[in-house]
Formats: structure tokens, C-alpha cells, sequence
């Protein structure tokens, strides 16, 4: 059985049954009343957050944590823009869930999610992939209500970042849960949701060594556009050469009858 039927089941021959069921309706009414309201209200200035029918306005966040967070933002945009796979936001990015609304630290949206985003676009779709740093005021959201929100609608890949011990926790959904993939403070970490982002750990936690991977991604990035233009330069030089070759096996067609001729 599935997480959800699991819950049901108990309750399904429980003579208290049509008492659950109206009181969870009457609970699920007020918290979309709720709901509303905080969709009228929120500013964009704000970083805040609908969480089980409770408005969750956050502190502004330390300066490590800034940080680290950038990090992270700016090797997952670099890669994703250099190849076209996808989308990156940073923070103040409202992704609403079926329940809850989010803003995580930095998020990952796949090109197919991206083609329905507009200049104007303010709630988002459920993204592919979120990180998360931690701090002191949500660390316990981070590792609970979050987790199993991400697990349950289907956000395939899942980082939980500790600035503050420069250490990352790899999560992948496998079925319907989480599994922790990697805990570590250096090696390499590989995405399995943004195909071919490997880096190593580091870059996250130390300025020089996000320089010097960014440095590595554009480098790479330009080989690549290069190799592909020097493919596209020899298909066209074939495709000259076959075009040419057509021109003068024409031309020798038209020429043969009239040297038969003898005119």
C-alpha cells in the first residue's frame, strides 16, 4: 500500500469516520480561506511562507549563509544556462505545492516547466530539484514538514546544506522516499536531476574554489560550443562539396549532347 492508504485504512470501517471526514473539511475550508488572504497579501520584498495554514515570515539571514547559498546559485545557473537544460532561482521564488507554498534557498526548474513561465509569472510549478541552507529558525521545517512535502510531490532531488560545517546531504526519491545519497564536506557531488553537473563540494563553502569551478564550466562550456561548431563547419564543407560536385555533373549533362550534336 501506498503512504496515503496507509492513513486511510484505519480509518475506513471506523464508526467515527463521517466525524473525521467533517471535521477535516471544515479544517481544509478554513485553511484555503487562509490561503487566499496570504496570496493577497504577500509582497514580493517579503520572504515568506505558507506552511500547514500558518504564514512563516523569515528573518533576514546571516552573511554565511548568503553566501554559500550564492555558491551554490551561481554553479547551477552557469552550467544550466551554458547548456539549455533548465532554469535556476534564488530565494523569493513562491513554489506552491498542493498544501503548502515554499520559497526555498535555490531551486531548478526543467525546460519543459520553464516554457510556462511568463515576465510575470509569481507562483511557480513544484520544482525538479531544491536546496536548502540551513539555518537555526528552519532547520526543523527543513528536515520535517519540507522533506516529506518534497518527497510526497514528486521533487526528484533534494540538498540539505550546513554552512556552518560546510557540509551537504544528497537525497534522491526513490519510489516514494527520500534516500540520502551522499553526506559529505568534499568529493565530488553529481546531480542526477540537472544531467552531467558534477562538482566538487568545496566550490560551495570556499570563494577561490567557486572561482576556480565557474572558471572550469566556462572553459568547458566553450569547448563545447566550439566542437559543435567545428561539426557544423565540416557538415557544411561536405554538404559545399556535394553541392558543388551537383553544379558540374549538371553542367557536363548539358554539355554532352550539344558536343555530340556538332553544333
Amino acid at each position: 500500500m501506498t503512504a496515503i492508504e496507509d492513513l486511510i485504512e484505519p480509518l475506513r470501517h471506523s464508526p467515527l469516520l463521517p466525524q473525521i471526514v467533517e471535521r477535516l473539511s471544515h479544517q481544509i475550508a478554513a485553511k484555503r480561506q487562509r490561503r487566499s488572504t496570504f496570496y493577497a497579501e504577500m509582497t514580493p520584498d517579503q520572504k515568506v511562507e505558507f506552511i500547514d495554514g500558518e504564514i512563516v515570515l523569515h528573518s533576514p539571514a546571516r552573511n554565511r549563509h548568503l553566501d554559500v547559498t550564492l555558491r551554490i546559485a551561481k554553479l547551477l545557473d552557469t552550467f544550466t544556462k551554458l547548456y539549455g537544460i533548465g532554469e535556476v532561482k534564488v530565494e523569493k521564488c513562491l513554489c506552491v505545492f498542493p498544501r503548502n507554498d515554499y520559497e526555498p534557498d535555490v531551486v531548478f526548474f526543467t525546460a519543459q516547466k520553464v516554457a510556462t513561465f511568463t515576465s510575470e509569472t509569481l507562483k511557480f510549478p513544484v520544482p525538479d530539484l531544491i536546496v536548502e541552507v540551513l539555518s537555526h529558525s528552519t532547520e526543523h521545517r527543513d528536515r520535517g514538514v519540507k522533506f516529506e512535502d518534497f518527497a510526497a510531490n514528486n521533487v526528484a532531488e533534494y540538498w540539505i546544506v550546513d554552512a556552518d560545517k560546510s557540509l551537504i546531504e544528497q537525497f534522491l526519491l526513490i519510489g516514494e522516499q527520500y534516500q540520502l545519497m551522499m553526506k559529505a564536506s568534499s568529493g565530488r557531488l553529481k546531480s542526477s536531476v540537472i544531467n552531467g553537473f558534477e562538482v566538487d563540494i568545496e566550490a560551495f563553502f570556499d570563494e577561490a574554489k567557486n572561482l576556480a569551478a565557474l572558471r572550469k564550466l566556462l572553459s568547458k562550456g566553450r569547448q563545447t560550443r566550439k566542437g559543435r561548431f567545428s561539426v557544423f563547419s565540416f557538415q557544411f564543407s561536405v554538404f559545399s562539396f556535394q553541392f558543388s560536385g551537383l553544379i558540374r555533373l549538371s553542367q557536363i549533362g548539358f554539355e554532352t549532347p550539344a558536343s555530340s550534336s556538332g553544333w
